[in-house]
């Protein structure tokens, strides 16, 4: 969802630097980010918090405040990457289903999604909270998989960070990278790394999409 549905990272990283000031912890750097983008908050924090122990639910109030920021931040300042809608128009008139597979917390989900007017359009989440392992393990993309009914090998991912790709490509699916987060040679760097790179979605349909246009009127 974050930086493949919308390049909302900007938003993100204001947020947590916001709460890396309270907690006395260091900014975000490029190599902090390739570590943590695309990872589960309950991941992320025993790391950022290594000096200290952290119980279940001390990891779930600092996720809670820092992802609080990012949506009172990113209220009402949300759009979709170019050619998304046209995509997933042109997806919905071929009967080829669609899921989102996510690190986000549910309520950031619910927050995106209707900030962008897609909570219709996927019906079908899966998110890392409700898997063993999040990414770069492939269990979310897995479950993406199964809820849609659709074997691993069938299916498309757009992913913007490192640890998603490798995600999905352990789960057996193509993968295209979307450089909102990264530019192309980090995603390219990936091992294994993803199949092609593209800006956005208005890239693909002229690329590697063009054939979604053949005789669909939407």
């Amino acid at each position: 969802m974050d930086g493949t549905l919308l390049d909302n990272m900007p938003f993100h990283e204001e947020a947590f630097n916001t709460f890396a000031a309270r907690h006395g912890l260091p900014a975000l750097t490029l190599e902090t980010r390739k570590w943590m983008d695309g990872k589960r908050n309950r991941d992320i924090f025993p790391y950022l918090f290594s000096a200290r122990t952290l119980s279940p639910g001390d990891v779930e109030q600092l996720a809670d405040e820092k992802e609080s920021l990012y949506r009172q931040l990113s209220k009402g300042r949300l759009s979709t990457l170019p050619g998304l809608d046209r995509l997933l128009a042109r997806l919905e008139a071929r009967g080829i289903p669609v899921s989102l597979a996510t690190s986000a917390p549910r309520a950031n989900v619910e927050h995106t999604l209707a900030e962008l007017g897609l909570s219709l359009r996927f019906s079908i989440v899966a998110r890392s909270d409700e898997v063993a392992h999040g990414k770069p393990f492939p269990d979310v993309f897995l479950e993406a998989a199964r809820k849609m009914g659709v074997a691993p090998e069938r299916c498309l991912a757009f992913e913007d960070a490192p640890a998603g790709i490798i995600a999905a490509r352990v789960a057996g699916m193509l993968c295209i990278g979307v450089s909102t987060s990264y530019p192309p040679d980090v995603l390219e760097d990936t091992d294994p790394p993803p199949h092609a790179v593209i800006a956005n979605y208005s890239d693909f349909l002229a690329r590697d999409g063009v054939w979604l246009d053949d005789g669909v009127t939407v």
